[in-house]
């Protein structure tokens, strides 16, 4: 009976080893309690029955997104555009700063001539002070005919340009849309804006003689290179995206060049012949000179040698007032032909 009692009670209590076993697992990660305090380790992470406790949750896991803040534009500043690089301004203020351009020029000329010949900061045999230089406008109106040499020359700038612009637009375009011409073209074009304008005077009176005829070809030929090089340019810039877009659409080659690459390349081409016909006014005061036979180059060499010098600078002055009324009317022009490009 002893010994049932004593394996009975060792039955009911529990051994030292089963009492460490259990202390072990209750610490073991996995089980209840500690095992929630490993998985949440702060009460943010964790959300909470309440609704403070989960927006705390979803905020932990995911981030805020950061707002890009603008840096201010050092050139903006708070006048707008006005002093913003490459920026632009109002017409408005084109007009006054170029007279306080001309303005300072015209102050500069009055106090550089003004008073007597010996007292001037400049000689009046070198440049009249601008009273004396306005004041000899009437004689050089009705004595000297202005008008009449200043479109004599303009009708010589007219011919020879045009004739260039016929003949190597064609050439620039097609040189532009297949590489062989553009190849073949190019000594030309390199030769023709390198040579010296002025070395190519003698020949022209070698080749054309000495009248109206010579003038003419003398404009073609020293414009003809600027014209045939600018032409090919517009079509090289011409996006390529335009070219696959029409190839993709069942295009010929030829509706290609003259229903895409033509009508693309048109305003630029137009916008570089009005920059580049100013070139042809310097051209023909040159060749006058040489050979004088009216226009305004053999007003101004006449006027140098034998006087009056004041009209030297009006013809001048003509030259420049004609050139930009042309150019203004061809900006007119193009922005007729073109609304849609910007052809300043």
């Amino acid at each position: 009976m002893a010994e049932r009692e004593n394996e009975s009670s060792s039955d009911k209590a529990p051994s030292d080893e089963d009492t460490a076993q259990a202390s072990d697992q209750d610490n073991a990660p996995g089980t209840s309690g500690d095992a929630t305090a490993l998985k949440t380790p702060n009460a943010k992470s964790a959300p909470d029955a309440s609704g403070d406790a989960g927006d705390e949750g979803v905020t932990a896991e995911t981030p805020r997104k950061k707002t890009l803040r603008k840096k201010p534009n050092p050139d903006l500043g708070s006048r707008g555009s006005t002093y913003r690089i490459r920026g632009d301004i109002a017409l408005i203020w084109r007009i006054a700063m170029g007279a306080a351009c001309l303005g300072l020029i015209l102050a500069f000329w009055w106090l550089a001539t003004r008073g007597a010949a010996e007292e001037r900061w400049i000689s009046p045999a070198t440049l009249g002070s601008p009273g004396e230089v306005f004041g000899s406008f009437r004689s050089l109106w009705f004595d000297r005919a202005l008008t009449r040499e200043a479109l004599l020359s303009l009708s010589r700038v007219l011919k020879g340009f045009g004739l260039a612009v016929l003949i190597a637009v064609p050439l620039g375009v097609m040189g532009g849309c297949f590489p062989p011409l553009r190849a073949f073209l190019a000594p030309i074009a390199v030769a023709g804006r390198n040579i010296p304008v002025a070395a190519l005077i003698p020949l022209t009176f070698v080749w054309f003689g000495l009248g109206e005829f010579q003038k003419t070809m003398f404009i073609f030929l020293a414009s003809f290179a600027f014209v045939l090089f600018d032409a090919t340019e517009r079509v090289m810039d011409i996006d390529q995206k335009y070219v696959d877009t029409a190839y993709t659409l069942g295009a010929s080659r030829w509706q290609m060049v003259f229903k895409v690459i033509v009508p693309l390349a048109a305003p630029g081409i137009f916008n570089s012949m009005r920059l580049l016909l100013g070139l042809g006014f310097g051209y023909i005061i040159m060749v006058e000179m040489m050979n004088v036979q009216g226009g305004l180059g053999a007003l101004i060499f006449m006027s140098q040698r034998r006087g009056p010098r004041e009209h030297v600078y009006l013809a001048l002055i003509a030259i420049t007032v004609m050139a930009y009324l042309l150019d203004r009317m061809m900006y007119l022009v193009g922005s007729y032909l073109f609304p849609y490009k910007d052809n300043t």
